[in-house]
């Protein structure tokens, strides 16, 4: 009943806190409960990726499908035009990989292929997007990178550094998107 001074706050009918009651249970029994051994898999398999748990559960929750691919920006990386080698603690926790593929997206002037030559631990490096492009020319070199190794966007997690990059997360339509620091570790 909405009436001048209502503020739609909790209503006062007798059987609110059935209601509440009935309301908890039903979402407490759609919410699943996963078998030990699932969860013993999925801790293994965030492991495997170099990820928390708890980021591996968000993002695997949110796309519902398992991570096959990390792409990593050149700033997260720490690589640029003049040196296009991986410094060596984070090509050691690269290394460490284990059933993933391993994609690097790098800023202009960056080549990919001199990356590629210099780092070949990694499946893949493309040109990143240019801080003009919209949407449609995000989603493009994201979509050229990924979808055309066959990885379907949902699947793959973006590790980057900047708030630009954390927007090629949505415009990629991919998994998700972790910090840098995050991933190879504050002191990293």
């Amino acid at each position: 009943m909405t009436m001048i001074g209502h503020n739609n706050g909790p209503t006062m009918e007798r059987g609110r806190a059935w209601r509440r009651h009935a309301w908890t249970r039903a979402r407490a029994e759609l919410l699943p409960t996963l078998p030990l051994e699932v969860v013993r898999m999925r801790v293994r398999r965030a492991r495997e990726l170099g990820l928390d748990y708890r980021a591996y559960a968000s993002i695997r929750a949110a796309s519902g499908h398992d991570v096959v691919a990390l792409l990593f920006s050149s700033n997260a990386l720490r690589v640029g035009p003049r040196n296009v080698t991986v410094p060596a603690d984070r090509a050691e926790r690269l290394g460490a990989l284990a059933s993933c593929g391993r994609l690097a997206i790098l800023h202009a002037p960056t080549s990919p292929e001199a990356f590629a030559f210099a780092n070949p631990m990694f499946d893949a490096a493309g040109a990143a997007p240019r801080f003009t492009d919209g949407w449609a020319a995000m989603r493009a070199a994201l979509r050229q990178l990924t979808a055309d190794r066959g990885l379907p966007g949902d699947r793959v997690v973006l590790i980057g550094e900047t708030a630009f990059e954390r927007e090629w997360t949505q415009a990629g339509k991919l998994a998700g998107y972790i910090p840098a620091d995050r991933y190879f570790g504050a002191s990293a």
